[in-house]
């Protein structure tokens, strides 16, 4: 705690501390941001990256996941969001059969 002196181990000017925001809700999605972007989904339609992913899972193949998500991985720079495109892409093609 600041002492309001210049010198000393609690040196400083006097301030009322700000309480710290909780983080825990960080990452979760409102009903409303995920009904809106649901809605933009379904008018706007999927990428052409996204589409070009979804024209790999239709050809397959054996090693059909690996390719998908080294192409995901190079559009969307991380391991992660690579997987969960990938993910993704897979629930919109099971969604359309």
């Amino acid at each position: 705690m600041a002492t309001g002196l210049a010198k000393g181990k609690d040196k400083g000017h006097k301030v009322t501390k700000i309480a710290k925001v909780n983080r825990s809700r960080k990452g979760s999605q409102h009903k409303r941001v995920h009904a809106v972007r649901e809605l933009v989904r379904e008018v706007v339609g999927l990428s052409p990256y996204e589409r070009r992913i979804l024209d790999m899972i239709h050809t397959g193949g054996a090693s059909a996941d690996k390719r998908i998500y080294k192409f995901a991985k190079r559009r969307l720079g991380s391991h992660k969001r690579a997987i969960q495109k990938r993910e993704d892409i897979k629930a919109v093609n099971a969604a359309q059969r």
